[in-house]
C-alpha cells in the first residue's frame, strides 16, 4: 500500500508543476506586453527626436532591466518545471511496478 502514498506524492509535484506553468505564462504575458511597449516607446521617441539614443534613455533602460529580470524568472521556472517533470517521471515508474510487484504476489500467494 506505499504505492497509494508514492502516488499521493505525485499528484502533489503535478499540482505544483501546474502552479509553477500558470506562473510562467502570467511572467510570459508580462515579458511580451513589456516587450511591445518598449518598442512602441522607442518609435516614439524616435519619431518626436531624430536623434533619440536609447541607450542613453534611462526610462528605455529601467524596461532592459525589467526585460532581463522577466527572461531570469522564466529560465528559473524553466528548470524548475523541468526538475517536477523528473520527479514526476520517476514516481510514476516507482508506482507502476509496486502495482506490478503487488499483484504479482497476490498471484503467488493463491
Amino acid at each position: 500500500m506505499s504505492f497509494l502514498a508514492v502516488d499521493a506524492q505525485k499528484s502533489l509535484f503535478t499540482l505544483q508543476r501546474n502552479q509553477l506553468q500558470y506562473e510562467q505564462t502570467c511572467i510570459m504575458q508580462e515579458a511580451n506586453a513589456l516587450t511591445r511597449y518598449m518598442s512602441d516607446y522607442a518609435n516614439s521617441m524616435e519619431a518626436d527626436n531624430e536623434d533619440y539614443n536609447m541607450d542613453e534613455d534611462p526610462e528605455y533602460q529601467a524596461m532592459q532591466r525589467d526585460e532581463e529580470y522577466l527572461e531570469t524568472q522564466q529560465d528559473s521556472l524553466d528548470t524548475q518545471i523541468q526538475l517536477l517533470d523528473n520527479e514526476i517521471s520517476s514516481l510514476k515508474t516507482m508506482v507502476n511496478n509496486n502495482i506490478k510487484n503487488s499483484c504479482g504476489l497476490n498471484l503467488i500467494g493463491s
